[in-house]
């Protein structure tokens, strides 16, 4: 008799709850009633939606591969033992459990979450169980798509801040840190006034207030302050955020460290200004006597070059040569180079020796350069009534004068250590040469006979000869294009290794 009046209990039951249905299908989560043996009594049409398929007639241990369900990582099949639902039907309270749901019903893939309950009757029996679960995809890839951009933010090497519509600071990432080198600690219920270099005016900060609580955007470069001292260039986006009333809520301020290529473009401004002072320096034609052929070239291997020549005529009558190279590069060196282009033409005015000359100029020198800085330099004044050729070298490269055989008639070898080294530095006083009609003046750098191979040979002084020799029947700018010309192709036309400077002096034949 007992056993007939539970199974009348359980049907009687079982018509109270289809009779909630109808209540039930209205509800917008979905809502899943079993019995004790797993028969589904109730799913509704928001289950019904949420899962792609409604009741199924299968067993427990099928419905994972029956609906598609997967653990959160969504590759591995739902243990079916350890779904909310069977749980429950065993008599354990199980909320908020995340499941993932793919299946041919639903492809696109969702992530519901589900809280299961107990079915018992008033005296306590488990009937069953019921299941109550919402999708939250769309939260849950909030949430993810949160992570994603909280993670890039995070990661980012910019430095980026949220202030409050004050400019009080309420968050920064680790970029900030690093690029300021202030913590968070240090920056956050600030603003980032602690920031200012006082390198912008107060009209700088005024427009970029009125740019944002206009709610525009503000772009701009600014000149910012490390916590050590240091100067910092920051190319900063400051974006209003608002609110739905489209009022002014926070700022997020991005700004990229653009020292370094501030630094670049300084360094490449630098090299520009030096390159047109050197440019400058450089005679733009040869001086006309008669008689002679000049000419003279600075092939710079970059930029710059630390080559200088110049040839000018002295208040006397006479021409002046002079071919040097100024050690380092960049603007330095060409303010040197300008410096001593202007004490050796002054020198030249008032001095009677070459040596007397480079004498002078290291004096000079010795006050205006930077310790490790120095000239080599090979100064000569010719006269042209007599062809007599006067020179003094400061540890610069030998000069030559070949005869119209191109044999090698004189050598204008250092007669004295580099200018600007020391204070009590000398120079030997040179036996003046006689220029004979045809003969002809090399003066060069030592770029041009240390061009070096493919294989790794040098050119050598004797190399640079015979390519003057080669030309010595033109003009004095045949030979100087000769010669330049032949050490780049010597080098197999490989990047110059360093700079390629001459100058040519041709003494014309007896008429």
């Amino acid at each position: 008799m007992g056993s007939y009046q539970a199974v009348s209990h359980r049907a009687s039951v079982r018509a109270r709850t289809r009779a909630l249905e109808p209540i039930l299908q209205t509800i917008s989560d979905g809502i899943v009633v079993i019995d004790h043996k797993g028969v589904f009594l109730i799913f509704n049409e928001a289950a019904e939606r949420i899962l792609g398929v409604g009741s199924l007639d299968a067993p427990p241990d099928e419905w994972p591969a029956a609906y598609g369900l997967f653990l959160p990582d969504r590759v591995t099949p739902y243990p079916p033992e350890r779904l909310p639902l069977v749980r429950a039907a065993g008599g354990e309270a199980v909320r908020d459990v995340e499941i993932c749901v793919r299946s041919p019903h639903r492809p696109q893939g969702a992530v519901i979450s589900v809280t299961a309950m107990p079915w018992r009757d008033p005296s306590g029996e488990l009937l069953g169980a019921v299941a109550v679960f919402r999708d939250i995809t769309a939260h849950r890839d909030a949430d993810d798509t949160i992570r994603r951009l909280s993670n890039a933010v995070e990661q980012t090497a910019d430095a980026i801040y949220i202030t409050d519509r004050n400019g009080v600071v309420e968050y920064v990432n680790p970029g900030f840190e690093r690029i300021t080198g202030y913590s968070s600690d240090e920056i956050l219920g600030r603003t980032p006034a602690l920031l200012r270099s006082g390198r912008h005016d107060a009209a700088h900060y005024r427009e970029l207030w009125s740019t944002l609580l206009a709610g525009e955007v503000f772009r701009g470069t600014m000149i910012n302050q490390r916590k050590d001292g240091g100067i910092y260039y920051a190319e900063m986006t400051i974006t209003p955020i608002k609110d739905p009333a489209d009022a002014v809520t926070h700022f997020v301020a991005v700004g990229k460290d653009m020292t370094d290529r501030r630094i670049r473009q300084e360094h490449e401004l630098e090299l520009e200004i030096a390159r047109r002072v050197q440019q400058g320096l450089f005679p733009a034609r040869a001086p006309e006597f008669p008689g002679f052929d000049i000419a003279g070239a600075a092939h710079p291997a970059t930029a710059m070059c630390g080559d200088w020549f110049d040839y000018f005529a002295t208040d006397s009558g006479q021409l002046g040569i002079v071919i040097g190279d100024v050690s380092g590069h960049g603007l330095g060196p060409a303010v040197v180079m300008a410096e001593t282009r202007g004490y050796v033409r002054a020198f030249m005015r008032t001095l009677p020796g070459t040596g007397d000359v480079l004498r002078a100029l290291n004096r000079a020198l010795i006050e205006d350069l930077e310790d490790g800085r120095f000239v080599t330099m090979l100064l000569a004044r010719l006269e042209p009534s007599t062809r007599v050729l006067t020179y003094a070298n400061a540890g610069h490269p030998s000069g030559f004068v070949l005869g119209r055989d191109g044999g090698v008639r004189a050598t204008l070898e250092s007669s004295g250590t580099p200018l600007g080294v020391s204070a009590a530095w000398g120079v030997t006083d040179t036996e003046p040469i006689v220029l004979e009609f045809g003969d002809t003046v090399v003066l060069m750098t030592d770029g041009i006979p240390e061009s070096q191979a493919p294989d790794g040979s040098l050119l050598g002084t004797e190399g640079a000869l015979r390519l003057v020799r080669a030309h010595l029947a033109g003009s004095a700018q045949q030979v100087l294009d000769g010669l330049v010309a032949g050490a780049q192709a010597f080098a197999g036309g490989d990047p110059q290794a360093d700079d390629l400077t001459a100058i040519i002096c041709k003494v014309a034949p007896e008429a």
